[in-house]
């Protein structure tokens, strides 16, 4: 009694190119194809192998079992995780079945390319009835010792394969000669089934540069439909460029309440003081008497706000620089007196004269004609006195005023107020 039953060899692509026997090759995942035959069951399940992930892989580590024994998986399921000293992937089941039995369980370190490491039955079997096969590697030598054996898959009698191999050769077209060599899984899949050169140049080529693909053989097999590599190489080289035709340009959005967020316009402040300059000037006079110099009163006033501007507090929104930072961070901020030199030049505008800022002088008496005939001493003609040469500053009170921003009030009070002091009570020392 003949039975069609499932093999899964679980041979391991290693080329990103599609092959008409599997699907395209994921770029996480390596697939594993399904071969298909007839043979006599034995009530036995199939061995699983130790697949290859790379040409040059030789061994790998079984990091996780995804499927427990006993346990039933379907197409595309993840059975297990290997890792390799290059990459760790995962092992896709590519029909439903049994994992009847573990051979090598999780964390298996150095585990040979083609050892069994579990046993998989099909769909509905009991697996209590199923007998565990012999370890296919070790078997391997005494089947390659049979001449019976030896023989191509699918040798048996088939209409359709007939058909299927001749249809090819009937169209006496001679694909051109491979210029790459061939894939590994293509030239294992050729001498798999003892396929010549002259077989290979009746095959077809669908891949990239007219390279042989493993679906092209199989086509050539009578495994799948000729048709078949032809149309997922057009599928892949349609996916393979973006298309755009379908996209449609998105309406942009109406923008409902939009407010421009303005700039905010700094908020100033008008910072004054009165200060009287009449101890200046009595200086002014007394240093022009005695020593016949004159100092001009803007003299005075640049002086006196130099010495004003000098270490005057940080404002409010001061920014420290790096080296401060730096210095913040060692603790020497609170060693000395945070402070900075001021660039402040106050505006002066004297105090209007009236009834109510002071008397008016009283006028002097005019010289009578009898007194100036009868003195005999000469009178001498009054000295002029020098006009102060600052513009709109009187010999008396004064406004000196700053606009500064809010920030800095507090540090243009500060300022004035040492202009005061100088200008009042110390205004000698601005010659010295």
């Amino acid at each position: 009694m003949l039975l069609l039953e499932v093999c899964i060899p679980f041979s391991m692509h290693t080329h990103w190119f599609p092959s008409s026997s599997v699907a395209t090759a994921a770029a996480a995942h390596t697939l594993l194809p399904l071969g298909f035959r007839t043979s006599a069951t034995s009530l036995a399940a199939q061995n699983f192998t130790m697949p290859a992930l790379s040409p040059t892989m030789t061994e790998g580590n079984i990091a996780a079992w995804k499927v427990k024994e006993g346990d039933s998986f379907s197409a595309g399921d993840v059975l297990l995780e290997i890792e390799t000293d290059k990459a760790s992937m995962d092992v896709e089941a590519q029909d439903d079945g049994i994992l009847m039995k573990i051979m090598q369980g999780d964390g298996s370190k150095g585990v040979q390319v083609g050892i069994r490491i579990g046993v998989i039955a099909e769909p509905g079997d009991d697996i209590s009835q199923l007998k565990i096969p012999a370890d296919g590697k070790s078997a391997q030598g005494a089947k390659e010792g049979t001449p019976s054996e030896k023989k191509g898959p699918r040798q048996a009698t088939s209409s359709e394969q007939i058909d299927t191999q001749k249809q090819p050769r009937r169209s006496g077209e001679k694909a051109p000669p491979q210029k790459y060599p061939l894939y590994p899984s293509v030239a294992h899949l050729i001498k798999e089934n003892g396929l010549d050169e002259s077989a290979i140049s009746e095959m077809k080529p669908t891949g990239p540069g007219g390279r042989l693909l493993k679906g092209d053989v199989l086509a050539y097999l009578g495994t799948v439909s000729p048709s078949r590599p032809e149309a997922i190489m057009k599928r892949f080289n349609h996916n393979s460029h973006l298309d755009l035709s379908n996209i449609k340009i998105a309406v942009p959005k109406k923008t409902e309440n939009t407010t421009i967020k303005e700039t905010p316009i700094p908020e100033e402040r008008l910072v004054s003081l009165p200060v009287s300059l009449a101890g200046v000037i009595d200086l002014q006079t007394k240093l022009e008497n005695t020593l016949g110099t004159y100092i001009p009163l803007s003299t005075f006033l640049e002086r006196a706000a130099e010495v004003a501007n000098d270490a005057l507090p940080l404002p409010s929104n001061y920014k420290p620089t790096a080296n401060e930072l730096f210095n913040q961070v060692l603790g020497l901020d609170k060693v000395g007196v945070q402070a900075s030199k001021g660039r402040y030049l106050p505006q002066i505008a004297a105090i209007p004269s009236s009834g109510l800022t002071g008397v008016a002088p009283k006028p002097k008496p005019k010289a009578d004609i009898i007194d100036f005939l009868a003195s005999s001493t000469k009178v001498s003609p009054p000295k002029t006195k020098r006009a102060p040469t600052q513009s709109g500053v009187s010999n008396g009170t004064n406004f000196f005023s700053l606009t500064v921003p809010r920030e800095e009030e507090k540090r243009a009070k500060i300022f004035l107020q040492r202009m005061k002091t100088v200008l009042e009570s110390k205004p000698g020392n601005l010659v010295l």
